[in-house]
């Protein structure tokens, strides 16, 4: 089976995507029933082996079994779920007005499949982000080739072979592998590429789209901002920013907090709320709590604490820091009025480190947050609905969220999807679906209701008429049709 992975080559791909393209023009993707025997499918794939997804989840990143479940098992269940009840309501052709320019007439928007798709999936949460853009590309008709992250090497050969043995492959493929093979992937002629990652690569994937005019999904990252003013209730405050920070993946997430701002008053209030919740959560001492993830390799682990050992930096420290290099973790780390100009300020963090800054008044951080690169979210936390209003008015992100954090993710009726170098395109329930289709408009008319203005040879009263009819002057119309000049 190595050696088979190992072959994966340039006429692997052409070949591939040739059999792929020849089962797509054969219509065999199309049809709502070849779509939703697929998710069934997939489903199923999931309730079968739900043990194994944990195990290899485990393996990857030690991520605590609740955790699996919650953020990446029962989030892929549910996305399956929601095509199978509204499938047939999305491919169903929107009605589309008409106007008296077409009349008689009738015109719909018919949604239609792009046809072979590629779609590069991330570590962090190496299951659901690479099913839930594949359901969404099912959902909409396409053959898919899916390219796990080889950081996660034991998601990524459970996904190659179950989705092999529960899927149809003469449509949907898995080709596990590293640069190499994503390199030659990258060279193919697709319809549509969703890659998510990081920025960098997200460039190269959009240099390798250009060359085919490939349309591209980019779901990347960035810093994504706290702003927490001092009315609020800071119990829950800092649960939900601990919760939306460490418990999710141990800050390895692109919607994690990756910095806080609040005032200088009322930034100590902030840090001790912080260090009793973590206590709370994760013990006193949290390099053996079972309820943290470990940093996914050693290469990230060195980034992370090349970050935290920044002469700058260092001694910024106010809880946490501490590291066992062996086993990969680092402690809940929160660090206070850390310097703009130092690494861990203009390097998204991905890890179990959050910054705090500090302003005199809570309505500077607006200025703050739109001085750096738009990202992928941003928080706020207040009572105050005049600042929530103003923050939701002022700052662009991929997404807001008030008074919580990452939750918006899990709400399939609005899109999620960056802005700016966070990212383009969005998807989620059925904006997945739009994202690996095409809108196709299409008029309707019939044989009659001719209309001998619109030919030549153009008389005065022939452009009278026509121009009534483009202006929308339906008085001047009528006097055209009966041949009346009007002044």
């Amino acid at each position: 089976m190595e050696e088979e992975k190992a072959k994966f080559d340039r006429e692997s791909a052409v070949s591939m995507v040739e059999e792929l393209r020849k089962s797509f023009s054969k219509g065999k993707t199309r049809s709502y029933e070849w779509r939703i025997e697929q998710i069934k499918m997939l489903h199923k794939l999931v309730e079968e082996h739900e043990s194994d997804i944990i195990e290899a989840l485990h393996k990857d990143l030690s991520k605590p079994e609740l955790e699996s479940f919650m953020s990446e098992i029962s989030m892929t269940k549910a996305t399956c779920k929601l095509v199978l009840k509204e499938l047939k309501h999305w491919m169903k052709p929107e009605k589309a007005k008409t106007s008296l320019t077409t009349y008689p007439s009738s015109a719909e928007i018919v949604s239609e499949p792009l046809g072979v798709v590629l779609i590069i999936s991330a570590w962090n949460y190496p299951f659901l982000l690479s099913l839930d853009p594949v359901i969404g590309a099912i959902a909409a008709g396409n053959a898919v080739v899916l390219k796990p992250s080889e950081v996660a090497p034991a998601t990524s050969s459970l996904l190659e072979r179950f989705i092999a043995e529960y899927l149809d492959s003469s449509a949907i493929r898995v080709v596990e592998g590293a640069v190499p093979e994503t390199t030659v992937l990258l060279e193919q002629r697709w319809d549509k590429i969703f890659y998510t990652g990081n920025g960098k690569v997200g460039r190269i994937v959009m240099a390798a789209a250009a060359k085919h005019l490939t349309p591209v999904v980019l779901e990347l990252g960035g810093k994504s901002p706290v702003v927490i003013d001092s009315n609020v209730n800071l119990d829950v405050t800092a649960k939900r920013i601990v919760s939306g920070k460490w418990s999710c993946n141990d800050g390895q997430a692109c919607v994690a907090a990756d910095y806080i701002i609040t005032t200088k008053s009322f930034a100590p209030k902030v840090v001790d709320a912080l260090k009793s919740t973590l206590e709370k959560f994760f013990g006193e001492d949290p390099l053996q709590s079972k309820d943290l993830s470990r940093i996914v390799n050693s290469n990230h682990f060195t980034r992370l604490t090349k970050l935290l050992d920044e002469d700058k930096v260092s001694d910024k420290i106010v809880h946490g820091g501490q590291r066992d290099e062996k086993c990969l973790y680092i402690a809940p780390t929160i660090l206070l009025d850390v310097p703009q100009d130092s690494l861990i300020m203009n390097e998204e963090i991905f890890g179990p480190l959050l910054p705090i800054i500090t302003v005199d008044k809570v309505e500077e951080s607006f200025d703050l947050i739109s001085s750096k690169s738009k990202p992928l979210a941003a928080y706020l936390f207040t009572k105050d609905k005049k600042l929530e209003k103003e923050f939701v008015k002022t700052i662009s992100a991929g997404g807001l969220l008030i008074n919580d954090t990452v939750l918006h993710l899990a709400l399939p009726s609005i899109p999620f999807g960056g802005v700016g170098e966070s990212g383009m395109g969005s998807y989620h329930g059925k904006f997945s679906f739009n994202a690996f289709s095409h809108k196709k408009p299409v008029l309707y008319r019939s044989f009659g209701g001719e209309a001998s203005a619109r030919y030549p040879p153009y008389t005065p009263q022939k452009k009278r008429l026509l121009k009534a009819l483009l202006n929308g002057d339906i008085i001047g119309l009528i006097l055209a049709l009966i041949g009346w000049p009007r002044t």
